[in-house]
């Protein structure tokens, strides 16, 4: 296992218009910039997953649709994960929620924050996330980063269409702070995972 945490930055939207992709990038260059963490964007544009059809959730038996099983793999590699969060109707998009669906083992015992966007910054969409990430035995951290309110109509197409650097400095302390928290956390788990993995071993 690598010393450095590998993280992936999921981009948890789908549609063609979707503006994800801005934040997911910007996000990414932050995270980039840190000698603490790998990370890798991973987007849900490229898996094609189905609707969630199986008998039972990969904790209790293999998952059989092929789709899902190269889903498992994926995130098999990360050791926690960056969500690029809008909100739909006060939750996550439908495909978010059916990829978190599509696993379950995977998920387990890494850390997770986000970078979320949305008139009211997507904090109902993260909260319902936070909980999906519970139950799944993720460890939510505290911090994330918000577009909204003014910064979100100063960035968005449907506002101003400013690029992120406009609002550059309202949201940095905050994506720092979320990155801490995941590295630290990245690493207590790792660590407990490890020492699991050597006693189901002996």
């Amino acid at each position: 296992m690598s010393q450095t945490p590998r993280i992936a930055l999921i981009v948890g939207t789908t549609r063609d218009s979707r503006y994800a992709d801005v934040p997911a990038q910007w996000m990414l260059e932050k995270a980039q910039a840190r000698t603490d963490l790998e990370v890798e964007l991973v987007d849900l544009k490229d898996f094609d997953l189905p609707l969630f059809n199986e008998q039972a959730s990969n904790l209790w038996m293999p998952s059989s649709d092929p789709a899902a099983v190269k889903w498992q793999e994926k995130l098999a590699e990360f050791d926690g994960f960056i969500f690029a969060v809008a909100e739909y109707n006060h939750s996550i998009s439908g495909a978010l929620k059916n990829a978190m669906d599509q696993a379950y083992k995977e998920w387990v015992h890494k850390p997770m924050t986000a970078i979320a966007y949305g008139s009211m910054g997507a904090t109902r969409a993260l909260e319902h996330l936070r909980n999906i990430a519970v139950e799944l035995q993720m460890v939510p951290v505290r911090n994330a980063v918000h577009i909204g309110g003014a910064d979100f109509f100063t960035v968005h197409p449907m506002g101003g269409g400013k690029p992120l650097s406009e609002i550059e400095e309202h949201i940095a302390p905050a994506a720092t702070a979320a990155l801490d928290d995941l590295v630290w956390w990245a690493n207590a788990t790792m660590t407990a995972r490890a020492k699991d993995e050597a006693k189901e071993a002996a």
